[in-house]
């Protein structure tokens, strides 16, 4: 995946680059590199490794280009019955109505955007709905302008997708809300006592997270904020300008024993200094275990909080990071621009 700025770049210069998609904040839409529409401010973007994320996100397709990266006209017009729809739902009859062939819309969406065009017109629809919920919208309402007639249905596509069943009001509930950083969405999970979960909204495992909350917690997850959100929320922007060193929310970790050895450990690696994989293995008195301790530095569910970005490998490579190497790079330059 290209870095932002490099993606930011091919967007001035209008010249297309494979498997990058922006999402511009000030619209709604997410555009490739190329697209000939009045060029955003850089704070202004979100950047994404393809339109699934920025479906999710809440984006949606900008009717001037498509982000499949060469100029389908096809891709254009399902992308346009899509938001045209009233319900958002295009089936065989719609495009035959337009004149396309469903055989080769849906061999085109595979082949360019990984996803059929029912996926799509899917994931655009909750995309607005998660949206919805977070701002205030009742979920019935946030259901029907979805376009689906069915609740259970709704609630079972809805969960299959975020990882969290859209009820507005449960008992105990675990409350969910959104947070824009210089380095992208993030999703953020906490109650009125501690922070459970924040992560960028690109991370693959995402709704895996959310099940495992769910599960091993009891708890439902409903749009909403507590002071906790209000707090993260503050510190992260201080930390993204350098004033913020270490956070003072309170967190609840979600993982076994082992893991929660590993996670312990990485908070206390100094802001602006690294280990490596070894290092950490060693802090938790278990030299050996190099592997597992990787395995457990990428699960913890607090992007930053616990910064699992500070752990690189024995030769200094960056090594990996769930929320991309690219973004894991940038942070660390961050901190050292601003250590003491």
């Amino acid at each position: 995946m290209p870095s932002d700025q490099e993606i930011y770049t091919a967007f001035q210069n209008r010249t297309a680059l494979e498997g990058a998609i922006i999402g511009v904040k000030t619209t709604g839409v997410f555009c490739r590199p190329g697209c000939p529409a009045r060029m955003p401010k850089f704070e202004n973007c979100e950047f994404y490794a393809g339109p699934e994320a920025a479906l999710r996100a809440g984006y949606r397709a900008c009717k001037r280009c498509h982000p499949a990266g060469e100029d389908h006209a096809l891709m254009r017009a399902v992308i346009a019955l899509v938001e045209d729809s009233e319900d958002g739902r295009v089936d065989e009859a719609a495009l035959k109505s337009a004149g396309i062939d469903p055989s080769t819309a849906r061999r085109k969406f595979k082949q360019s955007l990984g996803m059929s065009v029912a996926d799509y017109a899917r994931l655009r629809r909750l995309g607005l709905a998660a949206k919805a919920i977070a701002g205030g919208a009742s979920v019935i309402d946030a259901q029907l302008d979805a376009g689906f007639e069915s609740a259970s249905g709704f609630r079972a596509a809805y969960a299959k997708t975020f990882g969290a069943a859209p009820a507005k009001r449960t008992a105990d509930p675990l409350f969910v809300d959104w947070l824009d950083t210089p380095e992208g969405r993030m999703i953020v999970v906490a109650d009125t006592r501690a922070l459970y979960l924040i992560e960028f909204v690109d991370r693959v495992k995402l709704p895996r997270q959310f099940e495992r909350l769910r599960r091993i917690h009891g708890r439902a997850i409903v749009p909403g904020t507590t002071e906790v959100t209000a707090l993260i929320r503050q510190e992260m922007t201080d930390y993204f300008a350098g004033k913020r060193h270490s956070f003072s929310v309170t967190i609840e970790t979600t993982g076994t024993e082992f893991q929660g050895g590993v996670w312990t450990a990485l908070q206390t690696i100094p802001y602006g200094e690294t280990w490596s994989y070894a290092d950490l293995a060693v802090a938790i008195g278990n030299e050996k275990a190099v592997r597992a301790v990787a395995s457990a530095n990428g699960s913890n569910g607090l992007a930053i909080v616990i910064p699992c970005h500070r752990v690189i490998t024995s030769d200094g490579g960056l090594g990996g990071y769930a929320g991309g190497v690219e973004r894991k790079s940038r942070l660390l330059d961050l901190e050292r621009a601003h250590r003491v």
